[in-house]
């Protein structure tokens, strides 16, 4: 009998011809080339932050945007000078004095007018802030280009909604800032970088929300271009470290319609954050950033846990019903939105029907005898 060629391969032998599982296997940019492409990424941020020219032209050419420029400057203004006249004047007078009025009198100065002041300051910021950005979006993309909102209980509900949520952001924000700066030797530093993500965040928050962009997509966005973000943001973090911790609200209320502006004429590099630098050879060849360099930076990962912490501890009606696991920041995003806002008194007709309409309907679908069909019975001859 001739012997059959075995067609086994030899544990020995070596394939050099696999293609498919090479071709698979995906391609990567150097160290050096990724830091450098970071590099450029953040210079476009620290260029397009600084796009001052941008703001005269805008404000010059139209006059709503310019009328709520000088107003959010005159508020704002009010707020430091305020400020500044209690820690400049008030303060050295009534300090180490023995009288008790004399020493509270900065707690009075705080409550009556401090406060109340950058309250309105904030409420009116966020109106006309509101209002450049619409009308900056409008003048370089059209009418038709911005998500309209439909005049309706709901979205007056939604509106209403997204300012809450806002609200709570900001103070999330600012706790996680504050954990960050009291860590030591390095707290300050991280604190400040972070600073620099929310500020960017703030000022490109109106674009994303004139493109109907979610939270989900506004916070993948950022942090996969967190060079550029955290560049563009830088200035105004600077700017927001000159004085106290209200002093920098006040500063960073007076300058943030000039960054909503830039923001609005900016480009956020790069466009596909896996593949910043493709192949001139083959168009199908991805080449993906350095894995030493993370394409995503989980900036707002702690701030998102928060807000949905905050989110369903005071939810309106509670979500006692609803058992199932969530994804992260599914809660925030109901609450921005208005959907997962419950309300007692409204829309009762959505709810389940009575357990005695129940009753009465499963009696309507049973037989004459009033037993319910048992599953498997067989009919009697």
């Amino acid at each position: 009998m001739s012997r059959q060629p075995s067609s086994i391969q030899s544990p020995y032998s070596y394939s050099h011809q696999h293609p498919l599982s090479r071709s698979a296997y995906p391609t990567f940019l150097s160290l050096q080339e990724t830091i450098k492409l970071q590099l450029t990424w953040a210079s476009r941020g620290i260029i397009e932050a600084f796009r001052w020219d941008v703001v005269v032209k805008t404000a010059t050419s139209d006059r709503e945007i310019r009328s709520n420029i000088l107003k959010s400057l005159l508020l704002n203004s009010l707020s430091l000078t305020s400020i500044y006249a209690f820690d400049l004047l008030l303060q050295p007078l009534v300090h180490n004095h023995p009288s008790w009025l004399h020493r509270n009198v900065g707690w009075f100065y705080r409550v009556l007018w401090l406060f109340p002041v950058i309250g309105v300051s904030y409420y009116l910021n966020s109106s006309w802030c509101n209002l450049i950005a619409k009308r900056s979006f409008v003048l370089q993309h059209g009418n038709r280009a911005a998500h309209q909102q439909p005049v309706t209980y709901h979205g007056m509900l939604t509106m209403l909604a997204t300012s809450a949520y806002r609200a709570v952001m900001i103070v999330t924000s600012i706790i996680v800032s504050l954990a960050l700066g009291s860590i030591p030797f390095v707290g300050s530093w991280i604190s400040f970088a972070f600073m620099c993500w929310v500020n960017a965040y703030y000022c490109f928050e109106f674009v994303w929300v004139a493109r109907n962009s979610s939270l989900a997509q506004r916070v993948r966005h950022l942090e996969e271009r967190w060079a550029y973000y955290f560049a563009f943001g830088f200035p105004s973090a600077v700017i927001c470290t000159c004085g106290s911790g209200l002093a920098n609200a006040a500063f960073f209320a007076l300058i943030f319609p000039a960054f909503i502006i830039m923001a609005m004429h900016a480009r956020p590099v790069p466009q596909d954050p896996y593949n910043p630098a493709p192949s001139m050879e083959s168009t199908n060849t991805v080449r993906y950033p350095s894995p030493l360099v993370p394409i995503r930076m989980p900036v707002f990962t702690v701030v998102i846990w928060l807000n949905d912490l905050i989110v369903r501890v005071l939810s309106v009606g509670g979500s006692a019903g609803v058992r199932h696991r969530r994804t992260t920041s599914d809660t925030t995003e109901q609450a921005e939105e208005g959907t997962g806002v419950e309300l007692r008194n409204i829309g009762r007709t959505a709810r389940g029907p009575s357990p005695a309409v129940q009753t009465r309907r499963l009696g309507d679908r049973l037989p004459s005898n009033g037993k319910a069909p048992v599953a498997g019975r067989r009919k009697k001859d």
